[in-house]
């Protein structure tokens, strides 16, 4: 019996962030700050990082256990979706069985979705307006982030529809096997580049600020 990857609805207002239209950033199509288009967040919105580097995050005594809980939250994601990658190739070149690559694929595909969207839920709803209050300067840069979550819906939407595809076909040669490998690899590019640039916004806040209000 096939484990079928279920999407919860995404028609659900998100909550957002308020801040003042000046303020507020909302890439467009062509825009540099686009999730699919940026390399990187400009200055202007990794203010924090310059007083506390990735490199030195670990050996601050602020380094407490809620950054690494959700530091490994986001390595689980990375993980999940090399493995998916990793298995759907192997499952294209036949070193992997056909059953085994939709029994992994629908157990993996279902917790990946279910957990990121957990994830994403808890920090649109309190961390993220908790942490831009603490600091003006970077209050733009949760709303980038904000709109990443709502742009990585649409991508999840696609990774679910192409998943449950390729669990329902019948050979290694169904072409649906192929698409959902490259939709992997389009979501790990997109998805890195976000958690990349959101734990260089939260983490820094956190170090500096506290996790007061955090909970």
């Amino acid at each position: 019996m096939l484990s079928m990857i279920k999407l919860r609805s995404i028609g659900a207002p998100i909550p957002t962030l308020v801040t003042k239209d000046t303020d507020m950033v909302h890439p467009t199509p062509g825009d540099a700050l686009q999730l699919d288009l940026r390399t990187g967040l400009p200055d202007a919105l990794r203010v924090l990082l310059h007083d506390y580097p990735r490199a030195g995050w670990d050996a601050h005594p602020g380094y407490d256990g809620l950054i690494r809980f959700w530091l490994d939250r986001h390595m689980m994601f990375r993980r999940i979706l090399e493995r998916l990658h990793t298995q759907t190739e192997e499952t294209l070149d036949r070193r992997m069985a056909f059953d085994q690559f939709r029994w992994e694929t629908g157990r993996l595909g279902s917790t990946f979705v279910q957990e990121l969207h957990g994830h994403h839920g808890i920090e649109d709803a309190h961390y993220f307006p908790v942490l831009s209050g603490k600091d003006k300067r970077i209050a733009r840069a949760f709303e980038l982030l904000d709109h990443d979550h709502h742009a990585l819906d649409g991508h999840l939407n696609t990774f679910v529809e192409r998943a449950n595809a390729a669990l329902q076909a019948t050979s290694t040669k169904d072409t649906a096997i192929g698409d959902f490998h490259s939709t992997v690899a389009d979501l790990t590019k997109m998805l890195d580049r976000h958690l990349i640039d959101e734990e260089e916004i939260v983490v820094p806040v956190i170090l500096h600020y506290g996790t007061g209000g955090l909970g």
